[in-house]
């Protein structure tokens, strides 16, 4: 497995505990939107502590930039990644397959889990081919949406939000559940993207599964 030292270029919030991270990208580091490699940060005690992240830049943007969700209470890697500031490094490893675009279809997203999708949904968008694709994106909090703007822009009206914990008119106010799935998706037998914490996307696969989705046609992160 090959380490790659980049150093940190810009820092940015997205959402309230959610950082854009931009770093140098190597020569010849290669991706397909959807894949992700293992960070580690560039400190003494913290080489060997690799965590998961997502691409999230397309794939020939000059640099390399990860949105990542971060957990202050942990007190781990992620509270650490918050921390760094342009001129820091961090360790990249080899890339390796989260999920991959298979056709138009429905993504369906819990709060960090959006990450993988980021870099898809601009491709097709960049590609305009995006069109017949819909992004249902599950969050605790309206502050808590991810990249709100710039999903409104590229999907339109095939971006929907759905709101846990807080009550807002427009939005779906309780967890995703299959009378929510059947009011928002006709066709079952399209592809199915999902992304998320384990007993979400455990959940979501259930319901699409009774509702007549085939299991080669939902899509998680391997």
């Amino acid at each position: 497995m090959e380490n790659y030292i980049v150093k940190v270029l810009h820092v940015s919030p997205v959402t309230h505990d959610v950082k854009r991270i931009v770093v140098e990208k190597p020569d010849g580091y290669e991706f397909v939107p959807g894949q992700a490699t293992e960070v580690a940060i560039n400190k003494p005690g913290w080489e060997e502590k690799k965590r998961p992240f997502t691409f999230t830049s397309l794939a020939d943007a000059k640099d390399l930039e990860f949105t990542i969700k971060i957990y202050k209470n942990h007190h781990g890697v992620t509270e650490h990644i918050g921390m760094l500031i342009p001129g820091d490094e961090i360790i990249l490893h080899d890339v390796w397959g989260a999920i991959s675009y298979k056709g138009k279809g429905t993504f369906i997203a819990g709060g960090a889990g959006i990450t993988p999708f980021i870099a898809i949904l601009r491709d097709l968008y960049r590609k305009h081919e995006l069109q017949g694709n819909t992004l249902l994106f599950s969050n605790k909090t309206y502050s808590d949406i991810i990249l709100k703007e710039e999903f409104e822009k590229m999907l339109g009206q095939n971006f929907h939000n759905i709101l846990t914990r807080e009550i807002l008119p427009g939005y779906w106010n309780k967890r995703i559940d299959e009378n929510y799935l059947k009011s928002q998706i006709t066709d079952f037998k399209q592809h199915f993207y999902i992304c998320g914490p384990e007993k979400f996307t455990l959940s979501i696969q259930e319901m699409l599964s009774n509702l007549g989705a085939q299991s080669d046609a939902i899509i998680i992160e391997k």
